[in-house]
């Protein structure tokens, strides 16, 4: 069935919704003019959204009617999300993110970093107001570990010896830990701790079928559904998991070609290396591995009452995997 966003998704929390989007204003105001403008970009640039919204259904799902304090705490996951952005295109160089001018190519690293600083520092100065000390350290360690994923994803950048198991470390930190933060916090808020696990093991398993469906976009998309350059990984010499599937997977030239795009990185050979990759089966491993993933998301759920706002989660978890049928 096809998933419509606004009305299977959206519509339980659409109000909420708006409302948060005061709240996300109010944090990116500055008395600094150009802290100001550089937020507004890269908030507006935002895409669907979906960590908030995930945060607005999963407090609706713990049976929290009132989402008053919910929509300040989605806030602040977006404003997180949109932080480690602006310094993930500082990190890659990026001058494009969804079909836009990054902050660093409008302007310039500096500014990016430190408003990247900012919106950090702001996302837990709304926190605060919450006035919820375990929430609070919740979302210290987890920012923590956000922060150890990207420098993990660094590290592995140009060692054609990652591993699976490595790749899901990376983005447990890079994608999957902020998912966790906006469904195990939406509970703490709700003073629902016996849905936390349930909807921490949702959006964890959620936000690695994410990546990986990302990760498999890179070779079957073009420029204007990804946002971004196709090749992008490829040409930083990032191991996703079709490459390192794809590495398993071939041996002599096709494997050679494989290992050396990871090493050095560049696009010299990209039109070979998609082909290798999708001649080698390894599409079809990420498409299997990101059904798995999607399908421990939605098993994860049925702890949960069975509400309209718990089917919009299943309905999401649904609607990323549609990206790559």
């Amino acid at each position: 069935m096809a998933i419509d966003f606004q009305q299977d998704i959206l519509s339980p929390v659409a109000t909420d919704f708006a409302a948060m989007d005061q709240f996300i204003n109010e944090g990116i105001s500055s008395k600094v003019a150009l802290v100001m403008s550089v937020s507004k970009h890269v908030v507006e640039a935002g895409g669907k959204r979906m960590r908030p919204i995930m945060c607005l259904l999963a407090a609706q799902a713990c049976g929290e009617t009132d989402l008053t304090r919910t929509q300040k705490l989605a806030a602040v996951i977006e404003m997180l999300h949109t932080a480690t952005l602006v310094h993930d295109d500082v990190v890659d160089e990026s001058n494009l993110r969804r079909g836009r001018p990054t902050a660093n190519a409008t302007w310039n690293n500096q500014t990016a970093v430190l408003v990247g600083d900012f919106l950090i520092a702001r996302s837990f100065d709304l926190l605060v107001d919450l006035n919820h000390m375990p929430l609070l350290k919740e979302f210290s360690t987890g920012t923590c570990e956000i922060a150890e994923g990207e420098v993990l994803q660094l590290q592995a950048q140009h060692q054609p010896e990652t591993t699976e198991e490595i790749y899901l470390d990376i983005i447990y930190g890079k994608t999957s830990r902020l998912f966790q933060l906006a469904t195990e916090g939406a509970a703490m808020l709700a003073g629902k701790p016996e849905y936390r696990t349930a909807l921490k093991k949702y959006a964890g398993h959620f936000g690695n079928a994410f990546q990986i469906i990302d990760d498999i976009l890179d070779y079957t998309s073009d420029k204007e559904t990804l946002g971004k350059n196709i090749g992008d990984d490829l040409m930083e010499g990032k191991p996703t998991l079709p490459l390192i599937t794809a590495l398993k997977n071939t041996h002599g030239e096709a494997h050679q070609m494989i290992y050396k795009s990871i090493a050095t990185g560049g696009l010299d050979d990209l039109d070979q290396v998609i082909q290798v990759v999708q001649n080698s089966g390894a599409l079809d491993y990420c498409r299997k591995r990101a059904h798995e993933e999607t399908q421990a998301a939605i098993d994860a759920l049925e702890l949960l009452p069975n509400t309209q706002a718990r089917q919009a989660l299943f309905n999401l978890a649904h609607l990323a995997l549609n990206r790559i049928q």
